[in-house]
């Protein structure tokens, strides 16, 4: 296995790490384990490391493949999963911590079904569809704003009293919207 998938690999598995630190545990269990306790006080912000770090590595496994030609139908398969998946799993968290609106994270892992079934049904006919500039962006956008909402607003909190977190989320959906809608219509014309 070559570098670049293994830096693939490690933001997969950053997943569990991230939601044992973003996870709310019961007072029972915090008040007999000092671990937990401190998870609760500061796991949240433990969580945003992890989720930085492995949106990081997107950026580097594909600079990493591409530099040095590793770029392999591997690589290919588990980078958009790797990204689904932290996407997919931080947005759910955010749910159940009533961070964001479910219907927010629906708009978005819905999306990314609805790309994914697309993909899966231009290979099977021998066609590879790759990301485009818009997926990328919206990578990006929901990056910065899933950051902004796991830390409560907190960078912004000390320049306006306006949500800015909530801001960046809206801009996170509407670039996800536009992305897909951008994607389906360039692509739909392979299934015509």
């Amino acid at each position: 296995m070559n570098p670049a998938n293994k830096l693939t690999l490690a933001r997969i598995m950053l997943i569990p790490v991230f939601i044992v630190f973003f996870a709310e545990y019961p007072v029972r269990l915090a008040d007999s384990n000092a671990f937990i306790q401190f998870l609760n006080q500061y796991g949240t912000y433990m969580a945003v490391g992890v989720f930085i770090l492995a949106s990081a590595t997107d950026k580097l496994d594909g600079y990493v493949a591409r530099k040095y030609h590793l770029v392999t139908n591997l690589g290919k398969l588990l980078d958009p999963l790797a990204d689904k998946l932290l996407v997919s799993v931080a947005l759910i968290m955010m749910v159940e911590a009533g961070m964001i609106p479910a219907w927010m994270a629906f708009v978005m892992i819905g999306r990314e079904f609805m790309i994914t079934a697309l993909r899966m049904a231009a290979s099977a006919q021998g066609i590879a569809l790759a990301a485009d500039r818009y997926g990328k962006w919206k990578m990006v956008s929901q990056v910065v704003a899933i950051t902004a909402v796991l830390l409560n607003n907190y960078l912004f909190q000390w320049l306006t009293s306006l949500r800015v977190d909530s801001f960046l989320m809206v801009i996170a959906v509407m670039m996800t919207v536009m992305s897909g809608y951008h994607y389906v219509v360039k692509n739909v014309k392979l299934f015509i």
